[in-house]
């Protein structure tokens, strides 16, 4: 029964791995997406988002079912409830992906204001972080999900340089306006990622360490 059960719970990390690595590739998709100003490739990335709702539901009910059925304590107690707090941000990481192809969709419809550069370094380090919060989860290394708390500052700090600019833009040319909010929302929705890859790499260092770091870098 108890060998049962911790398969059960190896299947359970695999699939939020599957998870992972699909919300990472839709942040990838949609970059692509803005980037090259396809409009076909980010619809794409608003169709998948249904694969990492099936996801979310399927550990939820997973979980509840554990916790249910085989009444864990201590470290496997932590790892179920940590996985249900892991699953709510990244089906919440989907959510802001398939926001940002919303707004690439609006994008597309107008002449390009600027060359992107800052947008497609917060979603390199946005993704980077969901990766590395990922790997310390793989291979229960909680000091590999620390340094994710610090690549945030860089993702905020870039989406404030941007609001400026942007902000800027609006104040020159009034027929900026409608594109330089798409692009805000761009980079805000990135910056959420980055919050949500925080939160996950603070939950797996709880996981781990039975230590709750949260808001203490603040």
């Amino acid at each position: 029964m108890q060998r049962h059960f911790h398969e059960e719970l190896d299947a359970l990390r695999q699939t939020l791995l599957a998870m992972g690595g699909l919300v990472e590739d839709q942040i990838r998709r949609v970059m692509t997406a803005l980037i090259e100003r396809d409009s076909e490739l980010a619809q794409e990335v608003i169709d998948r988002d249904a694969q990492v709702n099936a996801y979310d539901i399927e550990v939820d009910e997973k979980c509840v079912e554990l916790l249910a059925l085989h009444q864990p304590t201590a470290g496997d107690l932590r790892f179920i409830t940590t996985a249900m707090k892991i699953v709510t941000d990244l089906e919440r990481i989907g959510d802001q992906a398939v926001n940002i192809a919303h707004r690439t969709e609006e994008l597309n419809k107008e002449p390009l204001l600027k060359p992107l550069v800052d947008i497609p370094r917060m979603a390199d380090i946005a993704r980077g972080m969901i990766r590395e919060a990922l790997d310390a989860f793989v291979y229960e290394k909680p000091e590999l999900a620390r340094p994710v708390i610090t690549h945030d500052d860089q993702v905020d700090k870039l989406n404030d340089q941007l609001h400026r600019e942007l902000t800027s833009f609006m104040i020159e040319d009034p027929h900026t306006i409608t594109r330089c909010l798409n692009l805000m929302s761009v980079a805000h929705n990135l910056e959420r990622i980055g919050d949500h890859a925080t939160n996950i790499a603070e939950d797996i260092v709880y996981l781990y360490e039975g230590r709750d770091i949260r808001h203490q870098h603040d």
